[in-house]
């Protein structure tokens, strides 16, 4: 690694502690650059924007993401259970990092045109991982022992891009509602625990591919 690319990661290194500690609102270029102990001025050698400079540290949450993925993913192990063990993740991830999971979702992160020269755009970083999701729930369709699916009118024409669409907007939608307080106050007191959470994932999956049979 270049002198050069070794300051642009240790810049990135920095915002990423700084989105965890004290959230995305306290990332700014003259912040980073203090706290990196170089001039105001270097980060802007390699964020032409607070934009670009946000963008860059969402993308080592989802290099992270992918990573825990990676690390729950026994692909030895039925397919269900897999995915099962990538839907914990996900859910879990959202809230030990809660700061960079809601800067990666961003939508003016996601979907701006401004991008560095060389990088692609944030969106593809979440494609890999949607495209596991889509694997999974076509191995689980094919698997005949390992959900029971009701015999619903039209249900074998929905793909499984959006099945697993739908099942990752309702693991989205339960972190971050989590996150928020909304499903512990909608669930009552006292605030339910880990285990009222990882239950609320298997009925997630079990509404979008159908309960595991005995």
């Amino acid at each position: 690694m270049t002198d050069e690319n070794s300051l642009r990661e240790r810049l990135i290194d920095v915002g990423v502690d700084l989105v965890l500690t004290e959230g995305s609102a306290s990332v700014g270029l003259r912040e980073i650059a203090r706290r990196a102990g170089v001039s105001h001025g270097a980060p802007r050698r390699y964020f032409a924007t607070h934009h670009a400079l946000l963008a860059a540290i969402a993308q080592r949450g989802f290099q992270d993401l992918a990573a825990r993925f990676e690390g729950a993913d026994d692909r030895e192990a039925p397919p269900r259970l897999q995915l099962e063990r990538i839907a914990g993740a996900y859910v879990g991830y959202a809230l030990e990092r809660r700061g960079m999971f809601e800067l990666m979702f961003r939508h003016d992160l996601l979907d701006g045109a401004q991008r560095e020269a060389g990088r692609p755009q944030l969106r593809t970083s979440t494609l890999p991982l949607f495209m596991r999701m889509v694997e999974l729930v076509s191995l689980c369709r094919e698997d005949p022992d390992a959900v029971h699916r009701p015999d619903s009118p039209g249900s074998s024409a929905v793909s499984p891009a959006v099945t697993a669409a739908a099942l990752w907007s309702g693991l989205h939608g339960i972190a971050q509602l989590w996150i928020w307080g909304s499903l512990q106050l909608a669930l009552g007191t006292p605030p339910p625990g880990d285990q009222e959470r990882d239950r609320l994932v298997t009925a997630v999956l079990d509404a979008h591919l159908g309960p595991v049979t005995a």
